[in-house]
């Protein structure tokens, strides 16, 4: 198995000679982006239909064999994501009552998060524990203790009564994780899990375990959009010398998963985007700007109002004087044909989905590598349970 740096590096380089294919905005697009470089590749993407765009969206490997005669890196870019599913112990019997209150997919990841955890008979620390549903399970199914660090004292009181009438040893702390203050919850002798904790947590997680030389750190990474700066900032020295930078819309990508959707769902989801767009349309048409221009998440309600409905909810939340004559049966046909090209983009960006992610995992692993650690990366359960599947495990590894 090739080394995390050497995957990082692979991936970085395929991915910089790509960005054309996947570092833009399709919604800003008025036309499909690549018109001009690559019109053969466009003509075939109007060709397909909706069904053969579901049947590609769900098989990444089809994707890949369709779109090499225009992204020779395609195949390579999926072999450099591939993951394997991490070793996983039986687990004893949990006490009756442990998964009250928690949701049963929620209740899967974590069973399966624990179950892959190496057991190193160290107390726990639980990054950003909500109501510490994995401090739960860590403390029952390890028998040693668990200090819980949450920011919301709602939650730590929850928790706290949760865990008293199970009479395990976990201690709620309410805390930022941003803050210097925290510091004084990681300890050299302490096995720190984060199991989803958004963005720039999860990596305040890594840099301070780091910068401790904790024994061990595991984390799930989510939701990479969620920093502070306005562009990501690369923890490794590979990623620090990469030509990649990224934005905030660009960390989305990795989040946008697919599953397969009933007609239901299907039709709501065109709906609102071609709506969204047709408004977008409009707008540019009123302002003479050809930028575009989002609008706030919206009540699902409010679509049932139609179009111009719509549009008149839009306006006023971005303060835009809308005149008294306007065709908005021409402007909702705008955005159901900007709809179209906007599938066929993100059919595209599809491919990019998993790399973008793995860039970002390897970049995390080569950082600890660079702190000391010895890390291991690895799937914990499948995509349907949670399409945010991978955990980084990392060791310290002190210098004899």
């Amino acid at each position: 198995m090739p080394s995390s740096s050497s995957l990082l590096q692979q991936l970085d380089f395929a991915l910089s000679s790509t960005r054309a294919f996947w570092q833009f905005m399709p919604f800003a697009e008025t036309q499909l982006a690549w018109q001009q470089s690559h019109p053969e590749l466009c003509q075939w993407l109007m060709s397909l239909t909706d069904e053969q765009i579901e049947a590609l969206t769900q098989d990444t490997t089809a994707l890949a064999d369709a779109l090499s005669p225009w992204i020779p890196q395609a195949h390579q870019l999926l072999t450099l994501s591939e993951t394997q599913p991490l070793t996983t112990r039986a687990t004893t019997a949990l006490p009756k009552g442990l998964d009250v209150g928690i949701p049963g997919r929620k209740w899967t990841q974590i069973t399966a998060f624990n179950a892959a955890l190496p057991q190193h008979n160290l107390p726990w620390l639980e990054w950003c524990a909500g109501k510490g549903h994995l401090g739960r399970v860590l403390a029952a199914s390890h028998q040693t203790p668990v200090v819980s660090l949450e920011w919301q004292e709602q939650l730590c009181r929850d928790g706290e009564a949760a865990v008293n009438q199970l009479g395990l040893p976990i201690t709620f702390v309410q805390g930022d994780a941003f803050s210097c203050d925290s510091d004084q919850y990681i300890k050299s002798e302490q096995h720190a899990v984060a199991l989803h904790a958004c963005g720039d947590l999860h990596v305040s997680l890594l840099q301070r375990v780091a910068n401790k030389q904790g024994r061990a750190v595991s984390i799930s990474p989510c939701c990479y959009h969620l920093i502070r700066d306005t562009e990501y900032q690369p923890l490794s020295q590979i990623s620090k010398c990469s030509e990649i930078r990224l934005a905030k819309h660009d960390l989305r990508l990795p989040l946008q998963e697919t599953v397969t959707a009933g007609q239901r769902v299907r039709r709501q989801r065109f709906v609102e985007v071609s709506f969204r767009l047709g408004f977008d349309a409009l707008q540019r048409h009123i302002s003479g700007s050809n930028v575009y221009l989002p609008v706030p998440n919206i009540q699902k309600a409010l679509l049932n109002e139609g179009f111009a409905a719509f549009c008149l909810w839009a306006a006023e939340k971005k303060g835009l004087v809308l005149p008294n004559e306007i065709d908005f049966s021409h402007w909702q046909a705008e955005g159901e044909q900007r709809y179209a090209l906007v599938e066929r983009m993100e059919l595209v960006r599809q491919l990019f989905r998993r790399p973008l992610e793995m860039w970002l995992v390897y970049d995390r692993a080569c950082f600890m590598e660079e702190s000391g650690y010895q890390v291991t990366i690895g799937t914990f359960c499948d995509k349907p349970t949670t399409p945010r599947n991978i955990l980084i495990h990392a060791e310290f590894m002190p210098t004899t």
